[in-house]
């Protein structure tokens, strides 16, 4: 259990920064035995670099004053001190304290892009309700007693709650804009994915091999000058951004444009001859044998990272 920042980044560190992945409080006992409600918040939707964070916090309806006595108030209105030190003390595991509890997705750069770009486009709006629902549905699984859920949109409300509506028709559901301004949990759950966001950028480790610290790069918004200058100066003439970078922004795709060698996709002709009978393919030679004996090719880490998957067999 991380009970200090200092565990979080730790652990943010740890993980491979291509990937999505999960983290979350131990549940408070008073949580499974008394009906809560729950606040659906996300950060990072909008900036260039980076991950989107969605976050969700959970206590008993009846124990409010305690999202009080932590501070949460409208996340946007507090200092990322002051947010630092709420979500500090959610980390604690002293339950005369703290009856909240938490989870956040870590939603990783590259898939969002992939998201994005793949033949079945799924939209940045897609990508944020199916991470909402995955959470609500965790921390369900986990044993949470949820009644009550209240989730923050940019978008028109109503279509999202009915969505939720008829996913979880148990629970009542209210969707809102600025909900996090309107409902504790719902601010409790937006610290928890700001704090998140701000600390993986903070450790982020960037496989490509640059040596650069966070304030090099800034907030990762589009109008920021150091994210400004990271576009612009940290692109390879062939492989593009590294890995920080969503590809399917604008901002990057224009810079890609001006400055990357441009790519040409031959149609495949049909009429190519095919192999004569009994002659192996010559991708058989390196394939791997696994545990049965059988032929099996591992996938090298850098088409796995990036979501790659093959578009023609050659033989």
């Amino acid at each position: 259990m991380m009970d200090s920042l200092q565990g979080l980044q730790e652990l943010l560190r740890s993980k491979t920064n291509s990937k999505n992945f999960v983290n979350s409080s131990k549940v408070p006992s008073v949580c499974k035995s008394e009906a809560c409600m729950l606040g659906v918040d996300e950060a990072g939707r909008g900036p260039v670099l980076g991950p989107m964070v969605y976050g969700v916090a959970y206590c008993p309806i009846h124990q409010t004053k305690v999202l009080k006595d932590l501070g949460c108030a409208d996340s946007k209105a507090l200092s990322e001190e002051k947010r630092d030190d709420i979500f500090t003390k959610m980390l604690l595991d002293e339950e005369s304290l703290n009856n909240v509890g938490w989870a956040a997705e870590i939603i990783s750069p590259n898939y969002i892009s992939n998201s994005m770009y793949k033949r079945a486009k799924r939209s940045l709006n897609e990508v944020s309700m199916n991470s909402a629902i995955d959470l609500i549905k965790g921390v369900a699984e986990s044993g949470v007693n949820i009644a009550e859920v209240y989730v923050d949109t940019v978008g028109p409300p109503e279509k999202y709650q009915a969505k939720l509506s008829e996913i979880f028709p148990s629970y009542k559901i209210t969707v809102a804009k600025k909900a996090d301004s309107i409902y504790p949990i719902v601010s409790a759950a937006s610290i928890v994915a700001k704090v998140t966001r701000d600390h993986t950028l903070k450790v982020w480790m960037f496989k490509e091999g640059l040596e650069m610290d966070y304030t090099e790069f800034g907030s990762g918004y589009p109008g920021d000058p150091l994210t400004k200058k990271f576009i612009r100066e940290q692109i390879d003439n062939v492989f593009g951004y590294p890995l920080i970078v969503r590809f399917s922004w604008s901002t990057a795709e224009v810079m890609l444009q001006e400055k990357a060698a441009t790519c040409t996709f031959e149609e495949v002709d049909e009429s190519t001859p095919k192999k004569a009978a009994g002659t192996k393919s010559i991708s058989s030679f390196f394939a791997v044998k696994n545990e049965n004996g059988e032929k099996k090719r591992k996938r090298h880490k850098f088409f796995v990272e990036r979501y790659l998957r093959i578009g023609n067999t050659f033989e």
